[in-house]
Order: structure tokens, then C-alpha cells, then sequence
């Protein structure tokens, strides 16, 4: 994958992915959240093809992102409560 295409990915889906609880709500976030990247990234120049070559269903990556934002998010929450 190019240099352009990995950058455009790391800074859109950092820009782009938000924490969710529900696993429905992160199935459906994923799937409207890779629609917009392939829009953007062809809005860019960049294939899907050149994307997908490096890791794979665009889908399952920015769900796995919203997944580990969402326990970083949990385990904060409960970092942050007073000890009793």
C-alpha cells in the first residue's frame, strides 16, 4: 500500500472513530464509518484496492478501532471513580 493511502487511513479513522457500548451500535457505526472512508479515499485518489491490500475488510478494521475505543473508554471510566 502507498505511503499516501496508509496515511489517509491512520488520520481518517483517527479523525472518524468514536467510542460506542453497543455492539449493534458498533456494527452499524462500522459499516456507515467504511462507506465514508472508500468515498473519501476516492475523493482522494486513493483505490480501495491499494487499502484492502494492506489490511484487508475495511469494515472489520474500523469496527476492531471502535472495539478498543470503547474498552479504553470503559477502563477510564472506572479508573476515574473514587476508590470506596
Amino acid at each position: 500500500m502507498s505511503e499516501h493511502a496508509i496515511e489517509f487511513l491512520r488520520g481518517w479513522i483517527g479523525e472518524k472513530v468514536q467510542c460506542q457500548h453497543s455492539p449493534v451500535k458498533i456494527e452499524k457505526q462500522a459499516e456507515t464509518l467504511a462507506e465514508e472512508c472508500c468515498a473519501k479515499a476516492a475523493e482522494e485518489g486513493i483505490l480501495l484496492e491499494d487499502i484492502q491490500e494492506e489490511v484487508g475488510d475495511i469494515k472489520e478494521l474500523i469496527a476492531s478501532r471502535l472495539e478498543e475505543v470503547a474498552e479504553e473508554n470503559a477502563h477510564e471510566t472506572k479508573s476515574d471513580k473514587p476508590s470506596e
